[in-house]
């Protein structure tokens, strides 16, 4: 038994050291499911950022501290669609995922609702909204863009407040809101080949 232990010794210590690359993990589950990558929980003020070169999540800088957000809190837990990449930095799509507040790494199928069209600076940005693909993850019951503009208009409303003034520097205004199916394209658009 002891021998046994030392042989697998290496093998621990190598598999303890592996970290998961997030931003390469598939755009699409094997269930043929979008998944998402949370980066900031629902609840946080800390905006949090995965960095790809060190395969971790850590506190986002402004001027030498970490960032902290000078608003409400993040009202849904936010991150990135694995294998897209939007900018020459490496960022991916954006997604904020309507749920109970998930941890930093965790890998979420979601459901698409549309994209709130959102303008910084000149860029246009995109954010896609999603809701969990297990229905007993779900906290509203829409599932596609024309249940979610019927049955959450509220929601909608208090989204774009919060984008156009959770940072008051940038300058954010708020574009529109596209569907379900213009969510789909932009996820193609920008996937890695």
């Amino acid at each position: 038994m002891k021998k046994l232990f030392f042989l697998l010794l290496p093998v621990f210590a190598l598999l303890s050291g592996c970290k998961t690359d997030y931003a390469n993990l598939p755009t699409y589950s094997g269930a043929r499911q979008l998944q998402a990558v949370i980066e900031v929980p629902a609840g946080s003020s800390h905006r949090l950022i995965y960095n790809r070169e060190t395969k971790e999540f850590v506190n986002d800088k402004k001027a030498g501290l970490d960032r902290v957000i000078p608003f409400l809190p993040y009202l849904a837990n936010f991150g990135f669609i694995p294998s897209t990449e939007i900018s020459s930095n490496g960022n991916g799509l954006k997604i904020l995922v309507i749920a109970e507040s998930r941890e930093p790494g965790t890998v979420m199928e979601v459901i698409p609702l549309g994209v709130m069209q959102l303008e910084t600076a000149g860029e246009l940005e995109h954010v896609v909204v999603a809701v969990p693909a297990r229905p007993s993850e779900q906290l509203i019951s829409a599932t596609d863009f024309a249940s979610f503009s019927k049955q959450y208009p509220g929601i909608k409303s208090i989204l774009q407040t919060w984008f156009t003034h959770y940072n008051p520097t940038a300058h954010t205004t708020f574009v529109g809101w596209r569907n379900e199916r213009f969510a789909d394209e932009e996820i193609q658009r920008w996937m890695k080949l």
